[in-house]
């Protein structure tokens, strides 16, 4: 089930337009570069806290509330109700799934910047846990939504043989020099953001690894992917609802000026 509409962080007002660009609160005035498409969703097991996380309050008007009962619906969910520039909330990175979809489709190509601690290249089969959480970015690419060589997995530490394996034979960019290539030939991008790539004192995530990025480096890099090319949207999953996290969200959207 979604729900559209648009309502501002700062006055709470409800309007029922379609967020695009620089967009202009009707009551306060205020104007905004894209609008929140919260996704309250986890799909695996004990992902409560994931899901919780999708109701921190961003500075960035709230578009619409995307929940499904399968996977596949909140998917296409979220693929229709798609403001013009949105920027997602889960939800475990699953939310990114439907968001890459509907921009897609909007597009000839679309590069896809994938900041993960984790590889989510996994099948349900070898997936170690079975969650779905594992397979969003191998869903993707599988199903043709983004080409392989248009994908850079960016911060990733702990991946499965598999995944490895999977990066190999499709040619996926890797680490940071790979955004170039994976952006090369293409006008767009999304760029998908699972705070877990971050060293975790920076921020409270649902599955920490150590050895990530600071705040200020993710930054720099959110910073250049923006010099180089048009972000259509990013999503950022992975967190846990902590208020302490929102400070630094907003960091990160700001940086690419969402």
């Amino acid at each position: 089930m979604s729900r559209l509409r648009a309502k501002c962080p700062d006055c709470k007002t409800f309007t029922a337009v379609a967020l695009g660009p620089e967009y202009e609160c009707h009551a306060c005035g205020r104007v905004f570069r894209s609008g929140l498409v919260r996704v309250p969703q986890a799909w695996g097991e004990g992902g409560e806290a994931m899901a919780e996380a999708a109701w921190l309050e961003l500075p960035q008007p709230e578009t619409a509330i995307v929940e499904g009962d399968t996977l596949e619906e909140q998917n296409l969910a979220l693929a229709a109700d798609l403001p013009e520039r949105p920027l997602v909330l889960g939800g475990c990175c699953c939310a990114h799934i439907g968001a890459v979809e509907g921009l897609a489709a909007r597009q000839e190509r679309l590069s896809l910047i994938w900041f993960d601690a984790h590889g989510d290249l996994n099948t349900p089969e070898t997936s170690p846990s079975g969650n779905l959480w594992a397979t969003p970015l191998r869903t993707l690419i599988d199903s043709g939504a983004v080409r392989a060589e248009d994908v850079a997995l960016v911060g990733a530490r702990s991946l499965d043989a598999p995944e490895q394996e999977y990066i190999s034979a499709r040619g996926i960019r890797v680490g940071e020099e790979g955004i170039g290539r994976a952006l090369d030939g293409s006008a767009c991008a999304y760029v998908a953001f699972d705070v877990d790539v971050l060293e975790p004192s920076e921020v409270s995530v649902f599955m920490p690894e150590p050895g990530g990025f600071s705040l200020a480096e993710a930054e720099r890099l959110l910073r250049a992917i923006d010099a180089r090319t048009n972000v259509l949207g990013a999503g950022f999953t992975g967190a846990t609802f902590e208020a302490a996290n929102v400070g630094p969200l907003a960091r990160l959207a700001a940086a690419l000026e969402l």
